[in-house]
């Protein structure tokens, strides 16, 4: 048996701490290398940009007068307490319990920014023919793989049919 078997349900929240550790380090290096506002083109595509977030996904509700923080921190806690359980209730579900490693990795990465500035922190921006898809970082991208994942997992179940 090696280590990663021991590790058992333990080795979704290494995924998940793998996950903030490389959300945070390069959101600290946009921060160490851009102003806010400031865009470098990389590829005719894709720039790095630094962006603060105050909402959600989209900026959804950025523009309210700051109740949104304390619902998305309150909503990233409870998130992520149902995740651990559902990771130790279903520890044998590997697909499963990956992505969500990945969404927890990436809610805890967005909540240590919301609590450290009061905005997630946002970079990647990628964009064709004049339209721009809205800037995002490590923690959306692990947010958003992790959700196709237990997209993917609940479509390989066998389905159970009532007679």
């Amino acid at each position: 048996m090696g280590l990663i078997d021991r590790l058992g349900p333990g080795r979704y929240l290494l995924l998940a701490l793998a996950v903030v550790i490389a959300d945070q380090w390069s959101k600290a290096w946009v921060l160490a290398s851009l102003a806010p506002g400031d865009a470098r083109a990389y590829t005719p595509f894709f720039d790095l940009v630094l962006a603060f977030n105050r909402g959600a996904a989209f900026s959804m509700l950025a523009d309210q007068p700051g109740w949104q923080h304390i619902f998305f921190v309150t909503l990233a806690l409870g998130v992520s307490a149902v995740i651990v359980w559902l990771l130790a209730r279903h520890r044998r579900e590997t697909l499963f319990c990956n992505a969500l490693g990945l969404i927890l990795g990436g809610a805890v990465g967005n909540l240590i920014d919301r609590l450290q500035i009061g905005a997630v922190v946002d970079f990647l921006s990628f964009h064709a023919g004049g339209w721009y898809w809205p800037a995002f970082n490590v923690a959306d991208s692990a947010i958003t793989v992790g959700a196709a994942l237990v997209i993917l997992d609940s479509l390989r179940k066998p389905r159970v049919s009532e007679s």
